[in-house]
């Protein structure tokens, strides 16, 4: 099928949602008024913020076939006059990645074809120096489950390296020590395409960081955010870890009911913290992550992948003239902490050669 004809599909099927969008709309001032649960009011929700994603899909779809167009035109008539205005996609933002159709899909190792579930988990995996603490942060975080957690939840190990032999030596393990879990779709494993990055020996310096440490901190956005682009379609929540911390025990069932009882609150919240430290422990709507990928895709080379979180809030809530202890108690409404930690970071030794990483938690108990 071409792209053409999907595109048809996509514009069918949006229509339809339209239609759903109308109906629901009639009524959403009645389902306030009602005395409806916390999980279907995220439902409905999610349902609003789904149609004005497939939106976007659409429009990105369209944004694609006419820069193909493009280029197909300007390689036949240099003189050709194409007026349209063009939204820019990833591949405005990522030119390197027109370079190789496949750059954008990831390659699936394990995967039962889990989604629709409560919470999805991102743990970004990569190669440290000396020691290797994925396997007992998966062995922690699925021991520290009950049964029911398990059926709602999927863990994504995303092995964030372009070194086959690397990537299949990792993944066999997690098959060797993760069978059951593997074949009930609790986890699921996957891994970039080579073509996913550019060049990152050729980032810019920026912030008075060493070559080496901008090239990190750039990859590990760009990690991020191909994490969150393929995690974002699985369910409703998702949760940024890291693959060297351990959880306290029913960690899923704790978050599930702060989330909702925040929407029952009609709190309407960007961020649920479950750990103080760095990008560990932060909870999304997965229908709220374009807009975070977008940014980090933008900013890659800039900051800081927890400075990022921070000014992507302060651009969304804090206004020109606001004095910085006002902004703060704004992204505050938004940015909501739980009483405690619910993960530790134990990891000493970082995927940045040579750099140790001694930060607790101080608020877990």
């Amino acid at each position: 099928m071409n792209l053409t004809v999907g595109l048809k599909y996509c514009i069918v099927i949006l229509g339809c949602f339209f239609v759903l969008y109308f109906v629901l709309s009639q009524y959403k001032s009645p389902l306030k008024s009602l005395n409806i649960t916390p999980d279907l009011q995220v439902t409905i929700e999610d349902l609003y913020r789904n149609i004005q994603q497939l939106t976007y899909r659409v429009d990105y779809l369209i944004n694609v076939n006419h820069q193909l167009l493009e280029a197909r035109i300007s390689s036949n008539d240099s003189n050709h006059d194409v007026s349209n205005i063009r939204l820019p996609t990833a591949y405005s933002l990522l030119s390197h990645l027109l370079g190789d159709r496949n750059s954008l899909q990831p390659n699936l190792i394990y995967s039962s074809g889990r989604s629709g579930t409560s919470m999805v988990l991102g743990i970004p995996h990569v190669r440290r120096d000396k020691e290797n603490y994925l396997i007992p942060t998966l062995k922690n975080l699925t021991g520290n489950m009950n049964s029911t957690e398990m059926a709602d939840t999927l863990i994504i190990v995303f092995i964030a390296e372009t070194d086959k032999k690397y990537v299949k030596r990792v993944a066999k393990e997690i098959e060797l020590q993760f069978p059951v879990e593997l074949k009930s779709g609790l986890l699921e494993v996957i891994s970039p395409n080579p073509s996913y990055y550019p060049d990152i020996s050729k980032v810019r310096d920026t912030l008075g960081d060493s070559h080496n440490r901008v090239m990190w901190r750039s990859k590990q956005n760009l990690d991020f955010a191909f994490l969150m682009s393929y995690a974002q379609a699985k369910g409703r929540f998702y949760l940024q870890l890291e693959d060297d911390i351990v959880s306290k025990k029913n960690y899923i069932g704790t978050m599930k009911s702060f989330a909702l009882q925040k929407t029952n609150m009609k709190q309407d919240w960007y961020i649920l913290d479950f750990c103080e430290l760095g990008f560990i422990g932060k909870l999304f709507k997965t229908s709220d992550l374009p807009w975070l990928v977008q940014f980090f895709t933008i900013f890659y080379n800039d900051q800081p992948v927890d400075w990022l979180i921070s000014y992507f809030l302060t651009v969304k809530v804090c206004s020109f003239d606001m004095d910085g202890k006002k902004c703060q108690e704004a992204k505050e409404k938004v940015w909501l902490s739980y009483s405690s930690s619910l993960f530790q970071h134990v990891g000493l030794h970082s995927s940045l050669s040579g750099k140790l990483q001694k930060l607790k938690a101080k608020k877990f108990l």
